[in-house]
């Protein structure tokens, strides 16, 4: 296995945070603005996000979706690596059985060529998408394959990122490129370093899996509130020492919004509700202003839906926010919080984690 050490796995805190601060970005695109102005916020969030002391930044892969435009990650995190420095940058994740894991080995090869040093890998095995469009992407409609054949393609692709298939097998010859085969070439000179996976999850089955594996565990609070205790808890339980960590390491996804005052923050987070009622009833779209959102006359089955999605989005003034973050990682136990900021406008999202950071006194500069 190249090297992985454990401080590229485990974050810094900054401030007053209890634990590692980070984002995870949809790429939203909300009425009235281009994919273009969307991923030009991306990396201003990604600038703010290096500036302010946020540990890592990830993208999230999602497709057939008006309102989401981060349907390729690795294209997205060479574009943010060109314009940061320091920040870790990664996958939230890459959807695996969507790839070939020799694709995904080469294009995080890449993506650490770029930026030595600072690249994750994070995989899920959910297609990020309905049906019909997985079947589009996978080329055949039989979905529950790729989800169970998980295991398999997680050690193909490691193998494929450690250059060490055995002899005899029928990839033996086969090599990432950029990838450590380079510093066995005659002349090669190649980093030992290589991107760390992390395993993604919104049940337990993931979370068992980078248990048994010694993998660091990134759970989907952000959408699956009901199931993050106890599969942290399953995490934790499963969790065997290997060579990437000693002990576990998990992170969830975290809805998060600050505004400066409470009735503001309310009102971005409602347009961010009614997309989600827009996709689960088969109608997806871009994200709706928060004009359009309050005048929505929402049916009573709408209405349960928004209440129930809302208590899991921490919103209101940064103080509001920062308690509801602390009083969350104090009740999952988890080893840092991944933020995401859904909102019509990219103006919202930035000021909601300057107020974020300002909140928690990170870094100016």
């Amino acid at each position: 296995m190249d090297e992985i050490r454990g401080d590229e796995i485990r974050g810094k805190t900054e401030g007053t945070a209890a634990v590692p601060l980070s984002v995870l970005d949809l790429v939203t695109v909300g009425q009235g603005r281009t994919a273009t102005q969307a991923l030009r916020t991306s990396v201003d969030i990604a600038q703010l996000a290096e500036r302010r002391g946020f540990h890592r930044y990830w993208v999230a892969e999602h497709h057939s979706m008006p309102g989401v435009a981060s349907s390729s990650p690795a294209v997205i995190l060479a574009h943010l690596a060109a314009h940061t420095e320091r920040i870790r940058l990664g996958s939230g994740g890459v959807m695996l059985p969507n790839h070939a894991p020799l694709v995904i080995a080469e294009q995080f090869g890449t993506l650490e060529a770029m930026a030595p040093g600072r690249i994750d890998l994070g995989l899920g095995r959910a297609p990020g998408t309905d049906g019909a469009t997985a079947a589009a992407l996978r080329r055949t409609d039989r979905l529950g394959e790729g989800a169970d054949d998980f295991p398999q393609q997680l050690a193909e692709l490691t193998r494929f990122l450690d250059d060490d298939f055995p002899d005899g097998h029928p990839y033996a010859r086969i090599h990432a490129v950029p990838g450590p085969v380079q510093a066995t070439a005659e002349g090669g000179v190649q980093s030992p370093a290589r991107p760390p996976i992390w395993l993604l999850g919104s049940s337990g089955f993931s979370a068992r899996l980078a248990g048994v594996l010694g993998l660091p565990f990134a759970f989907a609070h952000h959408f699956s509130a009901q199931n993050t205790v106890p599969a942290l808890d399953l995490y934790r339980e499963s969790f065997r020492p290997s060579a990437v960590l000693d002990a576990p390491y998990a992170l969830i996804g975290v809805s998060a919004l600050a505004a400066d005052d409470e009735r503001e923050a309310r009102r971005q987070v409602l347009s961010g509700a009614l997309s989600m009622v827009r996709l689960r009833t088969g109608r997806p779209g871009l994200v709706p202003t928060p004009e359009e959102a309050e005048a929505y006359a929402f049916s009573p089955m709408e209405r349960e839906f928004v209440d129930s999605w809302l208590v899991n989005i921490v919103h209101g003034t940064a103080d509001e926010v920062r308690t509801g973050l602390d009083d969350l990682a104090k009740r999952t136990g988890a080893d840092e919080l991944m933020i995401t900021a859904n909102a019509h406008g990219g103006e919202a999202r930035l000021r909601s984690y300057e107020l974020i950071a300002d909140a928690y006194g990170l870094p100016a500069a």
